[in-house]
């Protein structure tokens, strides 16, 4: 068992002051696979105060010798690819194969590409007679989610020490065990004291006091839409900058003349990728009306495709979910879809068939949704994809728009021509066009009530600065 006692606090592991610990249960059998510290407001004081001390030294650093720091913990991160691989596969329930490749691969790739960044990104400009100038934002407390947990730290901490920022970190409670490799790889490389800092506990103590510190110039969080608005509210006291990468409802809108048998399968294993735990997961389809019953035949053809195991099984194509808690919300929501009146094309209520333990749920289909019944409109955060039918283009954009939301979406046509046309009528912060890759260089993050802010690339690296502009005196001719 994965049995953490310490925090990571000023460059050292040190003791909690509090006596409590947090239990970190294995997705796939329900046993704890490990045990972390419950962290308290004193411990979060103590993160701050060194993050702070450390900020003036840090910010002065030559960027080319931090982005050298952030080269050595990723190396230091590939070389335990394995181990984080088999932790967050237990943590989060994404099967092994995937988990190596994108819960590890991704961010490994990103502590290296913020590591060039440092160094080439240009921190000043002439504007006239005026020098403007890039400077790093401060003291920083990244509050990070359980879905993409290491990935989600990496866009975050890699970002801000990379643009000089000093950081005070509080990971999910549910997936925290690679949070601690990550500090003893950032450790291991050497960065100086009170850099980098970790806290665990749970929100409304650790998380709420980050928020609220006068002594955080900037609180960047993901999680949920409620989480957020209270973060917002919370870090309004103190009007540091904010940044929020919140919940999502995200519609591929498949059109008349797309290549339907691409266009559902690519929109099935957008929504259930990671078992459906993704903020931008594809889960409304749009299909005209007239094609509703191909685009449902596909669906369930696609669905039922899947193999359901422990993520450890080289076999299993699509894991549990995290929790306990999140096995009872998604059910809660199936039988919600049920009750409705919504078509059940495949899946349900339970437990998979031949699955006895672990956070499973059924890979589910509803069809002829209903645009505002709650699983067309709210995020469930499983493997739950909802058909919805419109009338023509118009109605599919309408339809898409019509959410709290803006994260991701897809559109599908028979030319990219055409599905970029509609895809600029959609209020969402990122879109596939007939399948296309993620990048990760392009900014992510969302409209309305997804948040505000974009993480990746050069883009993520901005939110960190702060402008300052220098006016000189401009010599007469």
């Amino acid at each position: 068992m994965n049995h953490y006692e310490q925090l990571y606090i000023n460059g050292q592991w040190v003791a909690p002051h509090g006596k409590g610990t947090i239990d970190v249960f294995d997705s796939g059998t329900e046993a704890v696979m490990g045990r972390i510290p419950e962290g308290s407001e004193a411990d979060a004081e103590a993160a701050i105060a060194a993050a702070r001390a450390a900020f003036d030294t840090w910010a002065a650093t030559p960027a080319a010798e931090r982005g050298a720091y952030l080269q050595k913990i990723a190396d230091n991160l590939k070389a335990r690819t394995d181990e984080l691989a088999q932790l967050i596969a237990g943590e989060v329930g994404m099967p092994l194969k995937l988990a190596r490749a994108i819960q590890v691969g991704g961010p490994v790739y990103n502590w290296g590409a913020y590591a060039k960044l440092a160094s080439e990104f240009q921190y000043e400009e002439r504007v006239g007679n005026s020098l403007v100038v890039r400077e790093p934002v401060g003291v920083v407390a990244a509050i990070t989610p359980w879905n993409y947990p290491l990935n989600q730290i990496t866009l975050k901490v890699a970002a801000a020490l990379a643009a000089g920022c000093t950081v005070v970190l509080k990971p999910s409670e549910v997936a925290p065990l690679n949070a601690f490799v990550l500090a003893e790889a950032i450790h291991e490389a050497g960065l100086p004291a009170g850099v980098f800092n970790l806290v665990t506990g749970y929100g409304p103590v650790v998380g709420e006091l980050l928020a609220r510190h006068r002594e955080v110039d900037m609180v960047s969080f993901t999680g949920s839409t409620r989480a957020g608005k209270r973060v917002s509210e919370v870090a309004s006291a103190t009007v540091k900058r904010v940044a929020l990468e919140l919940g999502g409802k995200s519609a591929s809108v498949v059109l008349d003349d797309a290549d339907f048998a691409a266009a559902v399968k690519g929109t099935v294993g957008a929504c259930f990728l990671n078992s459906g735990q993704t903020c931008s997961a594809h889960t409304r389809m749009i299909v005209p009306e007239a094609r509703y019953e191909e685009a449902r035949a596909l669906a369930k053809e696609a669905v039922e495709a899947y193999t359901v195991g422990d993520p450890r099984d080289e076999k299993a194509k699509l894991g549990p979910l995290a929790s306990k808690v999140q096995q009872a919300r998604v059910q809660q929501y199936i039988e919600r879809g049920i009750a409705d009146g919504a078509e059940l094309v495949t899946g349900g209520a339970g437990m998979p068939e031949g699955v006895t333990k672990g956070f499973f749920v059924k890979p589910t289909v509803f069809g002829r949704v209903p645009r505002d019944a709650a699983i067309a409109q709210e995020e469930i955060f499983g493997p739950v994809l909802t058909i919805l039918t419109a009338k023509d283009e118009d109605d599919a954009v309408a339809i898409a728009n019509d959410s709290l939301y803006g994260l991701g979406g897809a559109v599908w046509a028979g030319s990219d021509e055409r599905a970029a046309r509609v895809a600029r009528r959609i209020r969402t912060g990122q879109i596939d066009i007939n399948g296309g890759a993620w990048n990760m260089a392009a900014p992510f993050g969302g409209f309305k009530q997804s948040g505000h802010g974009r993480e990746n690339g050069v883009y993520g690296l901005e939110e960190y600065l702060e402008y300052k502009s220098m006016q000189f005196k401009v010599p007469k001719p």
